[in-house]
């Protein structure tokens, strides 16, 4: 089977099983997300999710987070992990935003890619739920299924997001990437993978030969 099929049948797939795909970081305007995904980098959604509400209570906007002291972030942030340099990155991003971008919230990867912090993976993300852009979100899960699937052999999440790009239907690329997180949990676990729970175990090149 072509990788195209491939991917056009894993899409159909898990828009089946995971309707609803939605960001599992809980963040209300494009400010918070993007700062809710930087604290997310090798830290779970869950438990920047119970970090960001005292967070944004606090410094609610890119105005407020640019004036912060970088310790009183570092306080509110230690239990996301690499607290020093992603306090650090949040300032900064606000105060670039605020000099650079107006306060807004660039919408194309170039120019978020530019912000302390943001590389491709986020920027996708905020193209795609903030501004409804084709994105791929190459995440450690994206990756992981886009290798056992077949659909790529390289572990680079910049070689996967343009890989993804040229197989997946534009329109659905964004959505695709948060199932697989859902999936990559559920089913498509790291260690163990259920494969006889999956719906594309008949077409995946790693359940038809685990190793």
């Amino acid at each position: 089977m072509e990788k195209k099929e491939v991917a056009l049948r894993a899409n159909e797939a898990l828009k089946a099983l995971y309707p609803g795909a939605v960001c599992s970081l809980e963040a209300d305007d494009p400010f918070r997300l993007l700062v809710a995904v930087r604290l997310s980098a090798q830290c779970t959604d869950a438990r920047v999710n119970l970090v960001t509400p005292a967070l944004f209570e606090k410094y609610p906007d890119a105005q407020a987070m640019s004036e912060a002291a970088v310790a009183d972030v570092e306080e509110l942030i230690r239990s996301c992990g690499f607290f020093h340099h992603k306090a650090r990155d949040l300032i900064g991003m606000a105060r670039m935003l605020l000099s650079d971008f107006g306060g807004v919230v660039p919408d194309s990867i170039e120019k978020l890619t530019t912000l302390p912090g943001v590389g491709r993976k986020t920027a996708n993300l905020i193209v795609g739920d903030v501004y409804g852009q084709p994105a791929v979100v190459a995440d450690t899960h994206l990756i992981r299924i886009s290798n056992r699937l077949g659909l790529v052999d390289t572990k680079d999440p910049v070689k996967v997001e343009f890989a993804l790009r040229d197989l997946l239907p534009p329109e659905d690329s964004n959505d695709y990437c948060h199932r697989n997180v859902l999936h990559g949990r559920a089913v498509c676990d790291a260690r163990k993978p259920r494969c006889e729970n999956c719906p594309m175990s008949g077409y995946c090149a790693y359940a038809q030969h685990p190793n």
